[in-house]
């Protein structure tokens, strides 16, 4: 039975870094199935790592893929030792600024995708097997000018701890990765051309340093994985100061008054 990993949101960011690390670091993993909607970028990856990939080209906002998904597992003698939800995309702005699509499409992609993912995949996960959730520092608080990203974002992390503790007797072990920002093509989708906030330039982060962090921390068994000194510091504070003292602060540096 073939060992594999499977990875989301693989055709850039964090999946895609996500697939050259495991390909090195993994050396139970024997194939690496790449699941996005940009095929080309898939086949640029996968001719870049040393190990063989499947490249899956689907959209997991379409309901159709997780019954087909199902199927071609059933049909594959493989079982999965690394599970990577890295899909997901964010708008900034504030909830009444950006659209009716847009705002649902984070909450469909960002956690009822990754949901549905994860509940078709676990039947195959062996002993010893790890599901690494891309979640967020947003997820740490509210985020007024952010607010529905970091409102899925919360949810990854909720989700994945509780789901950490129900595969536990399974020996399944779930990692939230809870980066600050970090210098991908996300920005290019999320900002939309506005001028980013200064602080997110102070702190960004580079995704082979984050995905090395997360691939430790998920082999370590750790819950939360957060890389960084300043977003430690941030979780910190997020945990120890009035909920109405940091909105009021993420507010002002958020959100451009008219």
């Amino acid at each position: 039975m073939k060992k594999i990993a499977i990875i989301t949101g693989a055709s850039s960011g964090m999946g895609m870094e996500c697939a050259r690390q495991i390909s090195k670091k993994i050396s139970c993993v024997k194939e690496i199935w790449l699941i996005a909607r940009r095929k080309e970028r898939m086949e640029e990856l996968a001719d870049s790592i040393d190990i063989p990939c499947k490249i899956i080209e689907a959209d997991l906002m379409d309901d159709n893929v997780y019954a087909k998904f199902e199927e071609l597992l059933k049909s594959s003698d493989v079982t999965i030792k690394m599970l990577v939800n890295a899909a997901g995309f964010g708008k900034i702005g504030c909830v009444d600024d950006i659209s009716f699509f847009d705002n649902g499409g984070m909450v469909r992609l960002n956690c009822e995708a990754l949901t549905r993912l994860t509940k078709v995949v676990i039947p195959y996960m062996s002993k010893k097997s790890r599901i690494i959730n891309f979640a967020s520092s947003a997820a740490f608080m509210p985020q007024p000018g952010f607010a529905v990203y970091a409102a899925t974002k919360a949810y990854v992390l909720s989700f994945s701890r509780a789901l950490h503790y129900e595969l536990k007797n399974k020996e399944i072990y779930v990692t939230a990765v809870c980066p600050g920002p970090v210098a991908t093509e996300f920005f290019d989708i999320a900002e939309e051309g506005k001028k980013r906030a200064w602080f997110k330039n102070i702190f960004m982060a580079k995704p082979e340093k984050v995905v090395a962090k997360a691939i430790t921390d998920s082999i370590d068994k750790k819950q939360m994985s957060v890389y960084g000194v300043s977003m430690n510091i941030f979780y910190k504070l997020t945990k120890i100061l009035p909920s109405n003292f940091m909105l009021n602060i993420v507010t002002k540096i958020s959100i451009k008054k008219e």
